[in-house]
């Protein structure tokens, strides 16, 4: 099989609506009193106190800072920049999270809330990349994860768990294609992910993985 090509996706949604949203969300978490329980709830980490008070939360397996004030978030000393739509997803987790223990149940995206909704966006978006370009050779899957902190698991042809926030596992499954059989793919979750993410946002953290992954595939 040949490896595809790709780009990020588009959201779907226009700039304007993205930046919007973040104004929401930003308007929001300006107005949570019990910091400490959002931070207890979301695995955050609360800085400071008063006006110049922030919270630093990992992404990816980077640590980003959220500021109090205004919802600004600025990188850690060697993470990356990231766009808005990315930063959105900090913010809706921060939101969002419950503090709900891991349920240690496994479910797939279809068994998300909606979830049958968005599948063909989910698959298009983040599972085929990953079966195009990881499929004929699932274990150069590995080394790409580990900049992401993914650790391996055994399942499938090579799989990974991605923790892209404190309370959020994703793990990312591939089947080696032959001549007889296909190569395939699957990402699974907590049973407990929707405690922590609505399902768009989770669409929208699926296809952002899938592309860094593929962005740092290594070169034969």
């Amino acid at each position: 099989m040949e490896d595809a090509h790709w780009t990020l996706p588009s959201s779907g949604k226009p700039a304007p609506a993205v930046n919007e949203a973040y104004q929401i969300a930003s308007e929001k978490l300006s107005q949570i009193d019990d910091i400490l329980e959002l931070c207890r709830k979301s695995g955050a980490k609360c800085n400071g106190a008063g006006a110049s008070r922030s919270i630093t939360v990992e992404y990816l397996h980077q640590p980003y800072v959220v500021s109090l004030r205004d919802a600004e978030i600025s990188t850690g000393e060697n993470a990356p920049a990231l766009p808005t739509r990315e930063k959105l997803l900090i913010l809706h987790y921060l939101l969002s999270a419950k503090g709900t223990p891991p349920s240690g149940k496994l479910i797939t995206f279809q068994e998300l809330p909606e979830g049958h909704v968005y599948y063909p966006t989910f698959l298009k978006r983040s599972v085929q990349p990953l079966v195009s370009n990881f499929g004929s050779e699932p274990r150069l899957l590995l080394q790409p994860a580990e900049k992401l902190g993914a650790k391996a698991v055994e399942l499938g042809d090579a799989s990974v768990a991605i923790t892209a926030f404190p309370r959020v596992p994703v793990i990312i499954v591939l089947w080696k294609g032959d001549e007889e059989f296909e190569a395939g793919g699957s990402i699974l979750f907590d049973a407990g992910i929707s405690d922590y993410l609505p399902t768009e946002d989770i669409t929208i953290l699926c296809e952002t993985i899938s592309w860094k992954l593929i962005k740092a595939k290594p070169i034969k």
